[in-house]
């Protein structure tokens, strides 16, 4: 028999999401896990898909130790395996994987993107389970973006977006960016409402660099920039440069049934 399940609930905090926080700390109760905040091996996520981002950023120091199972209070996400009205379905299923050696979770890793930001001021490093976004706040953006320290283009628009293949169906989509399979290990980068004159020249449509390549974008005037990571915002005046790769950490799911990113796809996108 393996070790008492110790993990941790996360909710979006609306009356529906804390309701099922409480029911699910009963259910886990009754099935003798251990609620712990500090060092979970599972942590609940009941919300939204914008809840799972949350949760991710609070464990991101932890993640190579930490299970995300995501609960959705309304239709399934593309971080959510379970409706609110399946709770109990999920803990049992939980709590047979404990008892059972022979019905583990099974456990899937999801790559990241790792940004290291570079600023007069310092330099500070994030990971993004989603997207990274670098906006003009006061006008265009302008910006140097090479690839594999070789200069690509000279960009001048609204904005970068550079997305993980998770993060691919998310406001990736939105500018036309392509929805990949969240295993592939690569990150995409989008153009948000780009020039195209004689001096700024972009390739207009979206690039995916495998794991193995590096993007770097510089900053070409002063400028107010507004740079989102996932769902954290920073206003930046005195931007460098941005550097961007797959991440060497992964985001681990466990997946106590099957549920294939194609029928996410389909659901989220082509049924009614």
């Amino acid at each position: 028999m393996r070790p008492p399940l110790r993990y941790y609930v996360l909710d979006r905090g609306d009356q529906l999401s804390v309701d099922l926080a409480e029911q699910f700390h009963t259910l886990a109760a009754q099935h003798h896990f251990e609620m712990d905040a500090e060092s979970p091996n599972i942590v609940i996520s009941i919300g939204g898909d914008g809840t799972m981002l949350h949760a991710f950023q609070t464990f991101i120091d932890r993640i190579s130790d930490i299970a995300f199972v995501g609960v959705h209070t309304g239709h399934l996400g593309f971080y959510s395996d379970w409706k609110a009205d399946e709770l109990p379905e999920l803990v049992e299923l939980m709590s047979n994987s404990i008892l059972s050696e022979d019905i583990p979770p099974r456990i899937v890793k999801y790559p990241l993107l790792e940004l290291t930001i570079h600023k007069k001021s310092g330099t500070t490093s994030h990971i993004a389970l989603n997207e990274f976004t670098l906006k003009g706040v006061d006008g265009t953006l302008v910006a140097q973006i090479d690839i594999n320290d070789q200069l690509f283009e000279m960009f001048r628009g609204d904005g970068i977006c550079i997305s993980t293949p998770s993060g691919s169906t998310a406001y990736n989509k939105s500018l036309g960016g392509a929805m990949v399979h969240p295993t592939i290990e690569a990150l995409q980068i989008a153009e948000i409402a780009s020039i195209n004159n004689r001096i700024y020249r972009t390739m207009g449509s979206p690039l995916l660099l495998p794991k193995h390549h590096h993007s770097d974008i510089y900053s070409r005037k002063d400028q107010r920039l507004l740079l989102t990571v996932d769902h954290k915002n920073f206003t930046i005046d005195d931007l460098i440069s941005v550097s961007c790769q797959v991440s060497k950490q992964k985001i681990s799911f466990a997946r106590y049934r099957p549920y294939p990113f194609w029928n996410r796809v389909r659901s989220a996108f082509l049924e009614e």
